[in-house]
């Protein structure tokens, strides 16, 4: 793949988040910051004020419910507000000018390194479970182009034939273990105690990286406190309802909240597109394996040791957001699950935590930040409460209008807001925010009670599993608002009179009679696709014994690696 191949998969990212990807805050982003934190706090001061409260099970409902998206949307303000100051200093640049050494004709991914005036050793690692061959082939051809000596790996964890020919075609150095212990974090670890660089690069199989990755990421290891360099997750496959939702709900976090954590010391690796200092990792003993979220941990052992993280807001790499109900629901129940067993395992505001007390609260934030997708679910059921018990959140004295008023300067404030950093509004979001409260719940139980989460690649899948198996909640729940919306319709037509209560029903009906409506195309999509693949079945292969396969030696490597692909870790 070469630079055109990559600038192609960029034309599928917002253009507002490529342009802004550099930029500092503009005046208007901290305007609206600033009125919506001043919605929030309104309405917070209306909810609690007691001449407002109504009947008192759908009030604390709310209260509660409310609370925990008014808490958490005012320490988001406050983050955003703090990432105002470029991670790259006068030392950064000064590195970057002299990293690259050109030796005549060479390939531009042969080109020496220097840093601090020696040479360092770069491994980047692409990190494999089952993907197909194609979307593997798409990255690790990127990652052989990266500028800068490096040497390339395929960690299969998959065990595939298939992919070990491809690392002979192409030239990667290639591992295959003989168990998948400790799932990805595994993985690397063992790829660790065979590649000896001094600095590594971690790429999911889907993310392709950008040539200049190195360019960008290495000088800010001038700072022998700095263990790690993020840079964003940016998409390429924003092709339909359930990919544009999930990839543009994390636009905020990657443009805003994670830059503001760089001023707390508390911005955390997710996985892919980062770069690694080796010594600092092998302080905390590898990549942390307890947990499905094994990027948030180990970054939470790294800052517990005093190590600094950077976020470098600049998309160096596109990869694939999920694009069905079943990937999108097993992605979001890991990094939840993943999520809150931060808080049940490693409190951020135990004394045992060696964090600073901005760390405290950055952490709490991210340990915490799935139950605002719990939230909207037990909104769902205030309505009904009004519709079949006559009873309300707030009292009868407080006209819609006012009502209305102060929700209105909670939520569209931010609505606005995520406007202005999306580019367009984008009702694929709310309706995925809405609708993902049974995925969250089903995570903080499986927290609380160490279930054990599977691990599974997250991007499209190949499987055609009907959408419908990973959405029970969300159809009965769709059923009882329907049919309790019509009854309150009806209510409404009988005494002549508007109630909130029916309008904010029927509307949750349709946001998630909505989200059935694209689970039926691709429940049909997939059922047209199995019916083609009985027509055409595959071709069977004959599997042989795992052998080893010679590559080329890239130059200043050690033979010992480099002139063969390593198999089940015997090298």
């Amino acid at each position: 793949m070469d630079h055109d191949d990559i600038l192609q998969l960029d034309r599928h990212v917002p253009s507002t988040r490529r342009a802004a990807s550099d930029q500092h805050h503009s005046p208007l982003l901290i305007v609206l910051t600033l009125l919506a934190t001043l919605g929030v706090l309104l309405y917070a001061s209306f909810l609690l004020n007691p001449s407002n409260r109504g009947d008192l099970v759908p009030w604390l409902v709310v209260v509660l419910a409310e609370g925990v998206l008014v808490v958490h949307t005012l320490l988001a303000m406050w983050t955003v507000l703090s990432g105002t100051k470029d991670p790259r200093t006068y030392a950064y640049w000064a590195a970057r000018d002299s990293l690259l050494v050109r030796h005549g004709q060479e390939p531009a991914s042969r080109w020496e390194l220097s840093l601090q005036g020696r040479r360092p050793g770069v491994e980047v690692f692409v990190t494999v479970y089952g993907e197909p061959v194609e979307t593997v082939r798409r990255t690790a051809t990127a990652a052989l182009a990266i500028r800068g000596e490096h040497r390339t790996w395929i960690l299969d964890d998959g065990g595939s034939d298939e992919i070990r020919d491809l690392a002979e075609e192409l030239g990667c150095l290639y591992l295959r273990r003989l168990s998948n212990t400790g799932a990805k974090a595994g993985n690397i670890n063992h790829a660790l105690s065979i590649a000896k660089g001094d600095f590594f690069c971690i790429f999911d199989a889907d993310f392709v990286p950008h040539p200049e990755f190195i360019e960008h990421t290495l000088p800010f290891f001038t700072d022998d406190t700095v263990a790690f360099v993020q840079t964003p997750q940016t998409y390429g496959n924003l092709s339909n309802l359930i990919s544009r939702g999930a990839g543009y709900m994390q636009t905020m976090f990657y443009r805003f909240v994670q830059p503001g954590r760089n001023h707390f010391n508390a911005a955390f690796c997710v996985g892919t597109n980062v770069m690694f200092r080796r010594s600092a990792v092998h302080e905390i003993g590898g990549i942390c394996v307890d947990s499905k979220s094994e990027d948030v941990w180990t970054s939470l052992r790294l800052h517990e040791r005093g190590w600094r993280s950077v976020y470098l807001a600049t998309s160096l790499a596109v990869g694939d957001a999920p694009e069905t109900v079943e990937a999108y629901t097993k992605q979001q129940l890991r990094w939840a699950t993943g999520g809150f067993e931060i808080w049940f395992r490693a409190n951020p505001f135990s004394p045992r935590r060696r964090l600073t007390p901005d760390q405290r609260i950055m952490y709490g934030i991210t340990s915490t930040h799935y139950l605002t997708g719990i939230v909207p679910g037990a909104l769902l059921f205030v309505p009904p409460m009004e519709i079949f018990f006559d009873l309300r959140p707030v009292n009868l004295t407080v006209g819609v209008g006012q009502w209305l008023l102060m929700y209105a300067g909670f939520y569209l404030l931010q609505v606005a807001l995520a406007f202005f950093s999306v580019g367009s509004f984008r009702w694929e979001v709310l309706m995925l925010a809405a609708v993902s409260y049974p995925i969250y719940l089903k995570a903080l139980v499986n927290a609380m009670v160490g279930r054990e989460q599977k691990w599974h690649v997250t991007g499209s899948t190949t499987r055609t599993a009907s959408p419908f198996n990973f959405m029970v909640p969300q159809v009965l729940t769709f059923v009882f608002l329907a049919l309790t919306g019509a009854v309150g319709v009806w209510q409404n037509l009988v005494t002549g009179r508007f109630t909130l209560g029916t309008a904010w029903c029927v509307t949750n009906a349709l946001v998630l009679g909505a989200f059935i409506v694209v689970a039926l195309g691709e429940s049909r999509r997939n059922r047209r696709a199995a019916r083609s693949a009985r027509r055409s079945p595959p071709a069977t292969r004959t599997e042989g014994p795992p052998v080893r396969v010679a590559v080329p030696r890239p130059r200043h490597q050690p033979d010992r690696v480099a002139r063969q692909v390593l198999d089940g870790g015997r090298a």
